[in-house]
């Protein structure tokens, strides 16, 4: 059971639920006593959750309220509130919130559909969590599971060469040739990073970084493998750069994609690499946690649509036409 182990010591929660001063308190406990503020939300007497500690309007915020506040944060968000006038800061913030909440609601805008929406968002996100409660965290995994998994999925684990390129973007083909004989005699990274500075067109390449680096395209996995996908990289110039035999060569042909001409020089070679069990047992785990944790909020949702009937109209789905211009078309 979780404890708000920053506030504090004080007398334990037995002895306060016992205590006939506290009874006879006229205005109630306040925020800023650590009695009652070491226990979690569970361990406080009915009575004790029930002390107002403020009222707004006809609503109460009670010590059940301000605990249960505290015991859903985070634990450095809860350091904050060690000191007693940081929890009487809490306590006016959560006044605020009530406030502003009573007046959203007399002016209707809870009724407004975005609010709407956001409300049966978090309701959503409420009942998965609920259902998420009780799976097994990566560490629990039992480690037969993991090596059953990793010894069935080693293909997974093999990473295969990969390659770093740069590339000088050329929208001229009169200019190509020269330009190409050009990128072949600069034999250093900084011959090419000049070139590439004065003549890319990628506004990227031409970016604030050390001349050695200019052009670069980042690295890429043979053409094929969607693991190694990079975006900048077309699947053109992904083809080029697996044609260049060694580092620092470029590509003697530019590679035409659309308008747009690429002289791709090879930077770096990634030699292929099979990883062993205890280099993907951690990811291993997080992916056998994360399918339990699917599992149950499918098994929620498949009880859901059993529970309540669930009716799509397929013909008025198809009419609904989307438009997306930036201003809606106007």
């Amino acid at each position: 059971m979780r404890r708000i182990s920053f506030l504090l010591a004080a007398l334990p929660i037995v002895a306060l639920s016992a205590c006939d001063g506290c009874k006879g308190q006229k205005d109630g406990p306040s925020p800023n006593d650590d009695a009652g503020l070491h226990a979690t939300s569970a361990q406080l007497t009915p009575e004790l959750s029930a002390k107002v500690l403020a009222k707004v309007g006809e609503k109460t915020i009670t010590l059940g309220d301000f605990v249960a506040a505290i015991e859903n944060m985070d634990q450095f968000d809860r350091l904050r509130y060690q000191a007693p006038e940081r929890r009487k800061e809490l306590l006016e913030e959560m006044i605020r919130v009530e406030l502003l909440a009573q007046e959203a609601t007399q002016k209707g805008l809870d009724k407004d559909p975005v609010t709407a929406a956001e409300i049966r968002a978090i309701l959503r996100d409420a009942m998965l969590a609920d259902a998420r409660k009780g799976a097994p965290s990566p560490a629990d995994i039992p480690e037969a599971d993991v090596r059953a998994y990793f010894d069935t999925h080693k293909a997974d684990y093999h990473d295969p060469e990969r390659r770093r390129l740069s590339c000088l973007v050329l929208k001229d083909d009169a200019q190509a040739k020269s330009i190409v004989a050009q990128a072949v005699a600069a034999t250093s990274p900084a011959a090419w990073g000049e070139l590439v500075k004065t003549k890319s067109i990628d506004a990227q390449a031409r970016a604030n970084v050390p001349v050695d680096l200019a052009g670069d395209f980042g690295i890429v996995s043979p053409p094929g493998d969607t693991r190694g996908e990079n975006v900048r990289v077309p699947d053109e110039v992904r083809v080029a750069a697996f044609a260049i035999a060694k580092v620092g060569d470029v590509k003697p042909e530019p590679v035409k994609v659309g308008p747009k001409l690429y002289v791709v020089r090879l930077t770096q070679k990634l030699e292929p690499h099979d990883r062993t069990f205890a280099e993907a047992e951690r990811v291993i785990r997080v992916k056998l946690a994360q399918d339990k944790i699917r599992e149950r909020e499918e098994a929620v949702l498949k009880e859901l649509r059993a529970k309540h009937k669930v009716e799509i109209d397929q013909t008025a789905l198809g009419t609904v036409k989307v438009d997306l211009a930036p201003d809606g078309g106007k």
